[in-house]
């Protein structure tokens, strides 16, 4: 990496190339903290009318909890945001306009705080008040998450639409999902130690990267806890983000978060399911594999048995990508070392092999009454029982191919994972 240093007006310009080829421009004011233990850092497109209070709320807010910090700016705008931000004490990383979360993603080398805080620069935040993280991450916790709900909402800061559907609503899906208890997921002010930060890999480049940091702040099990904050409305004559970009602005950033939640939640959706699924198939089909049964006025045939089958082949199916979505979002390793302890190699490829062995030889015994009556079906216990054979050979396939699936996927994430050891 090559680099050169100008002295401008109240601040010395590093310029570098960024990740990528991408080329990234690093302004630092002459009143620069050595060696901050927290790093603000606030991505800003356009905000030249409140960066300037913004920064100062900061220096304020660090003041009053005692804090050693510093305010990194990740500017992308056109107007004079970067040089008010650096005549206020603030270092600016100059980045192209890539997206939200890509600027999170790109500040990620130049963060040197311990403890991170990220918000907006429109003052909407209050980070004079930003004392109550401090104390969190000082009492150990990783990932501190603000809530407009347990703190406060100033009249005509938020849309009726955000404050009574959007955000209550997709805040209820992630917490049914993931089981968790985060009562406003859309805070954008919100903390975490560098290195869960680090570890957390953000791969999102626009809104999404909100929900993402979250789910996996789930996923890796992060000490956790939520901070009462004031959100406060936009200042005269400054225009939202969502208003600048049109109308169908925030119903596009809900559906991409929507998204998010679905893809880093898959387990949620084929886990548990399959497990029910397959139980109850299970349920319906073994007890048939000796011919129909009646129960009362119930009379279970091959059709029920037929039913049964699907149930638990489409059971099996479901629970073994449930499987496999804990390996792959799996920040611990516990996930990965359970189920290699269920589906070990060997033992798997030795069950698989029986089974298939049943399934053929119950099959067979079928074939050989069909080809004895001259081609001639009759549907008696044999066919109940080949069913049950052909159940097994799906069964032991199916159980086989994703122990294979298995063992690969644990052999990346461990690698990932022991990366960020």
């Amino acid at each position: 990496m090559t680099s050169s240093l100008e002295v401008g007006v109240g601040a010395a310009r590093s310029v570098a190339p960024g990740r990528a080829g991408i080329q990234t421009d690093l302004l630092v004011p002459e009143r620069d903290a050595a060696d901050p233990e927290l790093s603000i850092v606030i991505p800003a497109c356009d905000e030249a009318l409140t960066v300037g209070e913004f920064v100062d709320w900061c220096r304020e807010g660090m003041a009053e909890a005692g804090i050693l910090g510093e305010v990194l700016i990740v500017d992308s705008s056109t107007d004079a945001t970067a040089q008010i931000a650096v005549d206020h004490g603030a270092r600016v990383l100059r980045v192209p306009r890539r997206g939200l979360g890509q600027a999170y993603i790109d500040a990620l080398p130049y963060i040197r705080g311990r403890y991170v805080l990220m918000g907006d620069a429109d003052c909407t935040y209050d980070f004079r008040q930003l004392g109550a993280f401090v104390h969190q991450f000082r009492d150990g916790y990783e990932f501190v998450m603000g809530s407009r709900w347990k703190g406060s909402i100033e009249p005509g800061s938020m849309p009726w639409l955000h404050r009574h559907l959007g955000t209550p609503v997709t805040t209820w899906i992630l917490n049914l999902l993931y089981g968790s208890t985060f009562s406003d997921i859309h805070c954008g002010m919100r903390g975490l130690t560098r290195d869960a930060l680090m570890r957390m890999g953000l791969q999102s480049p626009s809104w999404e990267y909100a929900s993402e940091m979250v789910l996996k702040s789930v996923h890796m099990r992060l000490r956790t806890t939520e901070v009462p904050v004031a959100f406060l409305k936009d200042r005269e004559g400054r225009v939202s983000h969502h208003k600048r970009l049109g109308w169908l602005s925030p119903y596009q950033a809900a559906w991409i978060n929507l998204r998010a939640m679905f893809v880093y939640g898959a387990e949620f959706f084929v886990y548990r399911p399959g497990i029910v699924l397959f139980a109850l198939g299970l349920l319906i089909t073994l007890p048939l594999s000796l011919g129909p049964i009646t129960l009362g006025a119930l009379h279970l045939s091959l059709y029920s048995m037929l039913l049964g089958m699907t149930l638990s082949l489409v059971g099996l199916q479901s629970f073994f990508l449930g499987c496999l979505a804990q390996v792959l979002h799996d920040y611990t390793g516990r996930a990965r070392r359970r189920w290699l302890r269920v589906f070990p190699y060997s033992r798997t490829v030795l069950l698989c092999a029986v089974a298939f062995v049943g399934g053929v030889v119950m099959d067979t015994l079928l074939v050989a009454q069909w080809t004895s009556n001259g081609l001639k079906l009759q549907v008696d216990q044999a066919v109940y029982s080949a069913v049950t054979g052909l159940m097994l050979i799906m069964m032991s396939f199916m159980t086989f191919t994703f122990m294979l699936l298995l063992h690969a996927a644990a052999l990346r994430t461990t690698s990932t994972y022991d990366s960020h050891e």
